[in-house]
C-alpha cells in the first residue's frame, strides 16, 4: 500500500486505537543532569516523585472527564515501579479503596513508602505487565526491575503472567542494550499485542521510537505514528505508512 497522506483503506471498525502514555515524573529524573548518577544502586527501580503522583492524579481526572475511561479495554504496562504506579493511578478508580471492601486493589497503600493510598480496581480494565516494552536495558539501576513476586504484593490486581522470569535476567550491570536489540524487542512487542481491540501502553517511548538502527527501525515505525516529542513525531510520521490509529496522552497535567 502506498500509504501517502493520512488516509487508509481500513474502516474504523477494523482498526484499533493505541494510546501511548509516558510514565509520570520519577525520583531518578531529579538526577537527569548527571547521567552517571543514574548508575547509583540507590535509584534501583525508581518510583514516582510527589510531582509524578500529582501528574497521575491530573491524568486520571482527564481520562475520566473525557470519557476515555469507558472505552479502554486493556492496559499494557512495563513492569517497572514508576510505570505501574502511573498505570494504576491514571486508569484505576479515582476513589480510594474503602475499608472492608472485598476487592483486590490495583496497588496497596503506602507501597514502597510512597505515602499514597491504595487504588481500587472497581470499574477498571485489566492490567497486563509485558516485559517487552521495558525501557532500554542495562547499566542504569533505575531501569532494573524487582522480582515479580515482590511486584505481586505491591500490585495485587496486575497480571504478571507475561513476565516469565522471577528475577530481572534482561538487565546487565555492565552492558547497555544495543539499538538493534531494542528495535527487535519493540517489534516483538507490537506483534504480541496486535490482536487486542484497543490497547493502552504505559511506558517508555525509547522502547518504541528512539532507536536509530536503519534496518530494524523502518519496519517498526510503520506501526507507531506518535512518540514523545514534536520533533520525533514529525520524523516518524514523515516516513511511516500507518494503519494504526494512535493518540498520545501526556501525564504532565
Amino acid at each position: 500500500m502506498d500509504g501517502s497522506g493520512n488516509t487508509t483503506l481500513f474502516p474504523l471498525c477494523r482498526t484499533k486505537t493505541l494510546h501511548l502514555v509516558r510514565h509520570a515524573h520519577g525520583v531518578h529524573q531529579l538526577e537527569v543532569e548527571d547521567r552517571d548518577a543514574l548508575k547509583s544502586v540507590e535509584l534501583f527501580d525508581a518510583q514516582l516523585s510527589p510531582q509524578g503522583w500529582q501528574q497521575v492524579d491530573n491524568l486520571n481526572k482527564h481520562i475520566n472527564e473525557s470519557g476515555l475511561a469507558k472505552k479502554v479495554e486493556l492496559v499494557i504496562v512495563s513492569p517497572l515501579l514508576r510505570t505501574m504506579q502511573t498505570a494504576v493511578g491514571a486508569f484505576g478508580d479515582a476513589g480510594d479503596c474503602a475499608d472492608g471492601t472485598d476487592v483486590t486493589p490495583l496497588i496497596v497503600a503506602n507501597a514502597v513508602n510512597s505515602n499514597h493510598s491504595a487504588i481500587s480496581r472497581l470499574n477498571t480494565p485489566p492490567f497486563l505487565a509485558v516485559e517487552l516494552c521495558r525501557e532500554k536495558l542495562g547499566v542504569y539501576h533505575c531501569n532494573r526491575r524487582r522480582a515479580t513476586s515482590e511486584y505481586r504484593t505491591i500490585f495485587p490486581a496486575v497480571d504478571f503472567s507475561m513476565a516469565k522470569n522471577e528475577e530481572d535476567i534482561l538487565w546487565k550491570a555492565d552492558v547497555r542494550e544495543a539499538d538493534e536489540s531494542l528495535a527487535i524487542r519493540g517489534m516483538q512487542f507490537i506483534e504480541c499485542t496486535r490482536e487486542e481491540l484497543e490497547q493502552l501502553l504505559i511506558g517508555h517511548f525509547s522502547s518504541i521510537s528512539s532507536t536509530q538502527h536503519p534496518r530494524s527501525n523502518y519496519a517498526f515505525i510503520q506501526h507507531i505514528p506518535s512518540c514523545i516529542s514534536e520533533e520525533d513525531n514529525a520524523a516518524l510520521t514523515s516516513t511511516s505508512r500507518v494503519h494504526l490509529r494512535t493518540q498520545l496522552l501526556y501525564s504532565n497535567g
